[in-house]
């Protein structure tokens, strides 16, 4: 079986087979996203800190990965990449059930859980990176935009998915605690999407007119955009590693509801907006996204209610949808073909800095500020993106 890349299949039907192993990929990364926080802080007994650096070192451990997978998805082509993905989220799964069945040895769950999260860092990375170019090279490069937006889809749709699932799970009254049960789904999820990527054709690599430009000098290319993508992505971080702390300090139900709500308007905005990066320009997208952004932080730094919240964040969601996109184009526009991976690496290294930071470094804004500064500091990053974003006008190009 070569799977279903016919040259007589519209491009969306050529993207869909294979961004599904990026949302099996984005379930595994939803399904704990609202469970690991509140396990670490009420369950074993950590501090809020270590609460929320559980759930951030998955950003810092796929940061971590990001050059390589790249670079590598450039030299061997998109399918290995995604294999290799795939393998090692289901490797975390198989962590992540360990560590449930551990709990009443604090310790040694807590570190098969950083285990677990680490691994899914890598996995997210070559997968993420793999099923981009792997449909780049069905559908052409003057698709990125749409193959972008459609990985953002499946990103943003498979947390929104996986977020009150894995909340579900984890309150059956399991022996070992209902952690096992989302560390199993986990594992066998992407071990499904494992075999199933042996199925599909790859596409060959992008032939080098030249040799692989640095890293190093990739990185440089893409900074700027990738500097307002770091700052967007504060308010992402802000919601995926703290709210189910913040309704659980305020002893509110839903916060697995919440976390859908920023999912699912996150992917509406997509379906609804990612052609107007092509209609309006990225910069002008993207500045419109952050003030949006910008905004919904600001209505979960003044709510006082579970509908406050939920209104916040999914706001925030509908904000931070577009960045990426919009921004990533104009990133990936500033190398040749033969470089286009790793500078979606490149590119993609900024949110995972700015996710896997702002996670303990917020704890600790929780710890020292209180729970409502937490929103007033991330939508500070934001309004800094509004400012970045307008400075990009004035870059050569």
């Amino acid at each position: 079986m070569t799977g279903p890349q016919a040259s007589s299949a519209s491009p969306t039907r050529r993207i869909l087979p294979v961004v599904l192993f990026n949302l099996l990929c984005y379930i595994d990364i939803g399904l704990p996203m609202a469970v690991i926080p509140v396990f670490v802080h009420q369950v074993l007994g950590y501090n809020t800190v270590l609460a929320g650096m559980a759930v951030s070192v998955q950003y810092l451990a796929t940061f971590a990965s990001r050059a390589g997978a790249g670079r590598q998805t450039d030299r061997r082509g998109a399918k290995p990449s995604v294999m290799v993905g795939l393998g090692m989220c289901t490797l975390s799964g198989l962590m992540l059930l360990a560590s449930g069945m551990l709990l009443h040895f604090a310790a040694l769950s807590i570190c098969l859980l950083i285990l677990s999260r680490v691994l899914l860092g890598i996995g997210e990375s070559w997968t993420a990176t793999g099923a981009i170019m792997w449909n780049i090279g069905r559908v052409g490069a003057g698709r990125t935009a749409q193959v972008i937006s459609w990985n953002g889809v499946t990103s943003y749709g498979g947390i929104a998915l996986g977020a009150p699932i894995g909340q579900l799970l984890s309150g059956l009254p399991m022996p070992y605690g209902g952690l096992t049960l989302v560390g199993a789904l986990s594992a066998g999820l992407t071990l499904f999407g494992l075999v199933l990527a042996r199925q599909y054709a790859p596409v060959p690599p992008v032939p080098a007119k030249a040799p692989p430009m640095p890293f190093r000098q990739v990185f440089m290319r893409v900074l700027p955009h990738g500097t307002v993508l770091a700052c967007g992505s504060v308010g992402f971080g802000t919601i995926s590693a703290c709210l189910a702390l913040f309704y659980a300090h305020n002893n509110w139900n839903g916060a697995a509801v919440a976390l859908a709500g920023f999912g699912l308007t996150f992917v509406m905005m997509r379906f609804l907006f990612a052609r107007q990066i092509d209609r309006r320009g990225g910069l002008q997208v993207t500045l419109i996204s952050l003030l949006v952004e910008t905004l919904g932080l600001v209505v979960l730094w003044q709510c006082s209610s579970v509908g406050g919240a939920a209104l916040g964040a999914a706001l925030t969601g509908a904000g931070f949808s577009l960045v990426f996109p919009a921004m990533g184009v104009l990133a990936v526009g500033r190398v040749g073909a033969e470089n286009r991976g790793a500078a979606l690496g490149a590119f993609s290294v900024f949110l995972d800095i700015a996710v896997g930071l702002s996670g303990p470094l917020l704890g600790l804004v929780i710890q020292t500020m209180g729970y409502g500064a937490l929103f007033l500091v991330s939508a500070l990053f934001t309004l800094a993106g509004v400012g970045v974003t307008m400075a990009l006008k004035f870059l050569p190009r």
